[in-house]
């Protein structure tokens, strides 16, 4: 029989999932570390972001804008100009992002060695 916390720990659970879905993924976490070093427009951002399509960059700012990360500024030329900068939800959020990239770069030696051994265990059995 489930204890009464059961039921919450599985929504809590749920729930976080839910949210780290939204913040997770590769290209959210690089546009977010480039908007923390200043806003960009569309065409910088995607260049320093790296191998990111239109298309994933659009929808990736504008989930960033929906959950409060980002803010998009139009300014009123022709063309119209549009910049991309970190809210303060976002500048928060910099700060764990950037400490994960720190440490991948720190440990990805160790994952190297550990992925090459797992590969030469698997070619051995």
């Amino acid at each position: 029989m489930a204890k009464p916390d059961d039921h919450e720990d599985t929504a809590r659970c749920e729930h976080i999932s839910r949210l780290l879905a939204r913040i997770s993924d590769k290209w959210t976490l690089l546009v977010v570390r480039v908007l923390g070093q200043g806003p960009r427009r569309f065409n910088a951002l995607r260049r320093e972001v790296g191998e990111i399509s239109q298309k994933v960059l659009a929808s990736t700012l504008r989930e960033l804008e929906q959950n409060g990360f980002v803010s998009r500024t139009v300014t009123p030329v022709n063309p119209p100009q549009v910049e991309y900068a970190l809210t303060e939800l976002g500048r928060e959020f910099l700060m764990p992002v950037q400490a994960l990239a720190e440490w991948v770069v720190e440990n990805s030696p160790r994952m190297d060695v550990a992925r090459d051994a797992y590969l030469k265990r698997r070619a051995d059995g």
